[in-house]
């Protein structure tokens, strides 16, 4: 039986070298892991999504819930977002997309985005999209659920990305703090955690990656693909067989 995957993720999981992709897109890192393992996946994901909306999505989305019941294996690739600079509040910053009328609506997202990266650098990358204490939170609440939902489902996620982006002053001070959170974590709940940056970062800070200094290329999607598969195949291909 192919094994099938169920991805939580950001950005990162559809985002190529020269914009956002359709979710089946072959050459996206979910589905050449998906391909690796003889199987296929299954993407929920979003811009800028946190720990806090892959948890939204799982108690929130019928599809989700559907899903929940067949898969082989569920991937909470999210985390890297929760370390970007966020000079307003989340609540403020996501809220601009609601003012109105629209010319006023443009010219205050025209200004924060001038602003961002000059306030990141001032603030030296604080405050966080999402505290890592926090990030940890959402994660560990999912791992818990989907264990009471499913014991022997098999899970894994991921140490944050890296970055070189203009959008944020080249600032990522919270990186290291949060990956250092994540993997305590991860080694509590018994949740293999594949390192971004040990597989992309070199792709990423060398400008191999998309020209925004944050996506990766079709050489980071490969990489991560292949390196997520060899982590789930002693997991996954005894099961499948």
């Amino acid at each position: 039986m192919a094994p099938r995957l169920l991805v939580f993720g950001d950005s990162l999981s559809f985002h190529g070298p020269d914009g956002p992709l359709a979710a089946d897109d072959a050459r996206l890192w979910p589905n050449i892991a998906a391909e690796a393992l003889g199987g296929g996946a299954d993407l929920v994901a979003g811009f800028g999504w946190t720990a806090r909306d892959a948890w939204w999505s799982l108690i929130g989305d019928p599809r989700v819930w559907a899903d929940l019941h067949h898969v082989d294996a569920v991937v909470l690739a999210v985390g890297s977002m929760d370390t970007l600079p966020s000079p307003l509040p989340t609540y403020l910053r996501t809220g601009l997309r609601y003012l109105r009328p629209d010319p006023l609506r443009r010219v205050v997202r025209k200004t924060y985005l001038a602003a961002q990266p000059r306030l990141a650098v001032a603030l030296r990358g604080r405050p966080v999209v999402l505290p890592s204490k926090l990030t940890v939170q959402y994660l560990d609440t999912a791992v818990g659920a989907l264990r009471v939902l499913r014991p022997e489902l098999p899970i894994f996620g991921i140490l944050p990305s890296v970055h070189r982006s203009d959008a944020y002053g080249r600032v990522h001070t919270a990186r290291d703090g949060a990956a250092a959170a994540i993997a305590a974590w991860g080694r509590r709940a018994e949740v293999p955690l594949l390192d971004l940056e040990a597989v992309v970062g070199d792709h990423v800070l060398s400008g191999r990656g998309n020209p925004d200094g944050m996506h990766w290329g079709w050489e980071g999607h490969a990489a991560v693909g292949a390196e997520m598969a060899r982590m789930m195949a002693p997991v996954l291909r005894p099961a499948a067989t």
